[in-house]
């Protein structure tokens, strides 16, 4: 039997409130000061001092930084912990993590032109509303021939009653997992399986499943130097059902990641999966959101709808041509990664493509710009095939 899930702190509607837009800290607001600010003040003069052309460094001014320095949240997170990856890692691309959602708040005038700059958000401008809209709009992406290897429609989502992993305790590990757990439960029919936590997995038994992609490793380098990785592998786990189609990943870099995937390319099937389970994870836990920024979560790429829908698709003519691949997949946002995501390599020529825009437009929006990217990107590789007969 699971304890009452934790009930939910105040929303980001009424820390705006509390702590006006246009910054300014409260009265009697704790101050980071002593060793701590001499580390942060430290780490700031690496980073100014490195080659790094990473956000942070471009939006973390010397006037920003004098702006935010001292300020720490409720959980206790300082702007140290907002960039100290960036800092130990200066080839980020981003550079910078929310260890709390009050740090999108908090740290906003470094965090508002750096998610302006990478999501093509317009100042003053909030995320749409859920627009979930019907699967079978999208089709199946093998229609033009057998390039798709694989589909998967996975989002991020946090709870919020917990902070993002940097800031959370062992208990709060566990607790979080409970929580997850008991939703998980509620899955019905094909959606059903069983979690498991992943301590209770033999080495065989996870090497099996990240053979088969389902199952994810320990942080790379950016997620230990963010400090998402403590007390590993505790408050940990997977969920499985029995066809490996609908798998969530509890407490890997967000606290939940709710993935749906299968062999080919029916986006249209995949898609409803992914739907019918978070409506029903919905309707059990409390997701932390904001009207500006979406669904909120650790890193600040993953914003707004926080959905990636990617394909593995063998592309060996395009992937010979990568800056033709990447005209092409730029047209429609994608994102073209190696075979294993971020920073791996093609093998066999297959690629992982996804969409790079998640906030700022609807759900099915991100969906359709997918559809259509793949679709044109696996028509031009047919005539390139065509081309060469």
């Amino acid at each position: 039997m699971h304890a009452e899930p934790r009930s939910a702190p105040p929303p980001l509607t009424v820390w705006l409130t509390a702590f006006s837009y246009y910054g300014g800290e409260e009265e009697g607001m704790e101050r980071l000061a002593g060793p701590e600010l001499a580390a942060l003040e430290q780490a700031y003069a690496t980073l100014q001092a490195s080659e790094s052309s990473s956000l942070l460094k471009k939006h973390l001014t010397p006037d920003v930084f004098e702006q935010l320095k001292h300020r720490i949240t409720a959980h206790g997170a300082s702007l140290l912990d907002v960039i100290k990856s960036g800092v130990a890692n200066p080839d980020s691309g981003v550079g910078l993590y929310a260890p709390d959602a009050e740090s999108y708040v908090l740290f906003r005038d470094l965090f508002e032109p750096v998610i302006e700059e990478y999501h093509g958000l317009a100042r003053g401008v909030g995320h749409p509303g859920i627009n979930l809209g019907t699967p079978h709009v999208l089709g199946d992406l093998n229609e033009w021939g057998p390039y798709v290897v694989s589909t998967r429609v996975r989002c991020a989502r946090s709870l919020e009653a917990y902070p993002f992993n940097p800031m959370m305790t062992l208990e709060e590990y566990v607790e979080l997992e409970q929580d997850a757990e008991r939703a998980l439960e509620a899955l019905e029919g094909d959606l059903a399986g069983t979690y498991t936590t992943l301590g209770r997995l033999s080495p065989q038994q996870q090497q099996e499943l990240l053979e088969e992609h389902l199952l994810f490793k320990q942080g790379d380098r950016f997620l230990e130097a963010a400090g998402a990785c403590r007390f590993w592998p505790e408050g940990r786990g997977i969920f499985l059902n029995p066809d490996h189609t609908l798998v969530v990943w509890v407490n890997e870099e967000d606290h939940l990641r709710i993935i749906s995937m299968e062999s080919g390319g029916d986006l249209a099937r995949i898609y409803d999966r992914w739907m019918r389970a978070l409506t029903t994870l919905s309707s059990r836990l409390h997701f932390a959101n904001s009207p500006r920024l979406g669904f909120l979560n650790f890193c600040p790429t993953n914003l707004g709808t926080a959905i990636r829908a990617s394909v593995h698709v063998r592309l060996p003519l395009l992937g010979r041509d990568r800056e033709l691949l990447e005209l092409t997949a730029n047209q429609y946002n994608l994102q073209v990664r190696g075979t294993s995501g971020e920073h791996s390599e093609a093998k066999d020529f297959v690629f992982d493509i996804s969409n790079r825009r998640r906030l700022g437009l609807t759900e099915i929006e991100a969906l359709q710009e997918m559809y259509d990217g793949v679709r044109e990107i696996v028509l031009l590789e047919r005539s390139l095939e065509q081309g060469q007969q």
